[in-house]
């Protein structure tokens, strides 16, 4: 069975990706092409909807294909943990329908927030400094909210991150505590530092994405679990065996 796809945000960069890739991948192929501020109903029909759009519109483009009961997979950044729960509660009432929310489709970056969380247990002190293209529209970016709310989780009852002198407009947003730093420059496609500190030593883990071909193999991921969702999923996290052995298996 093919699965039709709804790409909305076609002409972007990431809808041009996706379109490619899902014209690629067997058992997959373009319902509709769908600009950002397009006729919604070109969708009705898809088997799925992918939304990469802006935040601003995200959210009733995510709506609109639940109410016509359509999954979707969104990999627009914006989606707070408030919205998220809204989405978690929405869906209760439809334990059919499914929404995939990827803040980051590069597998590097989704081990590098992993082995962050895992880091920051031994660290009170924890910040973030991310870069990406200068036209990126938002931040903090998806990547640093999502990575910042698996530290603060990790911590537990530890509680918040050290994080003094937050008054100060220059010491960035914080996300669950950890302060972000955002950097919108010419030259860059996406990196992030995450910054430990503790006595006597700094633990920096980086990732950096050179070239959009690094989201190419979350994005087939991303699109096989997203056919089979239910309810809501966050981050590719989810959806990837990150346990040791698991090449063992």
């Amino acid at each position: 069975m093919t699965t039709k796809v709804a790409v909305v945000g076609a002409s972007g960069r990431m809808g041009q990706l996706f379109s490619r890739i899902v014209d690629e991948t067997e058992g997959f192929e373009i319902f509709a092409r769908i600009g950002s501020s397009g006729d919604l109903s070109e969708m009705i029909g898809a088997d799925l909807v992918v939304d990469v759009t802006v935040p601003a519109v995200s959210h009733s483009i995510v709506d609109f294909a639940l109410t016509n009961e359509i999954p979707v997979l969104v990999g627009t950044s914006g989606w707070s943990a408030d919205r998220i729960r809204a989405l978690e509660r929405r869906l209760v009432d439809n334990p059919e329908l499914g929404a995939v929310i990827i803040p980051n489709f590069s597998v590097g970056s989704v081990l590098a927030s992993s082995f962050a969380a895992m880091a920051a247990r031994f660290y009170d002190s924890i910040e973030i400094v991310e870069a990406h293209h200068a036209t990126k529209i938002d931040s903090p970016s998806g990547t640093s909210v999502r990575t910042a709310e698996l530290i603060a989780a990790a911590r537990g009852p530890l509680g918040p991150v050290s994080a003094p002198h937050t008054d100060q407009r220059a010491r960035g947003q914080q996300v669950a505590s950890v302060p972000i730093h955002s950097l919108r420059l010419q030259g860059v496609v996406a990196k992030q530092d995450v910054i430990l500190g503790g006595v006597g030593e700094v633990l920096t883990i980086s990732h950096e994405t050179l070239s959009p071909s690094a989201y190419e193999a979350g994005i087939v991921i991303a699109l096989r679990a997203a056919t089979q969702a239910r309810g809501v999923i966050v981050g590719l996290d989810k959806l990837v065996d990150l346990s040791p052995d698991a090449g063992e298996r």
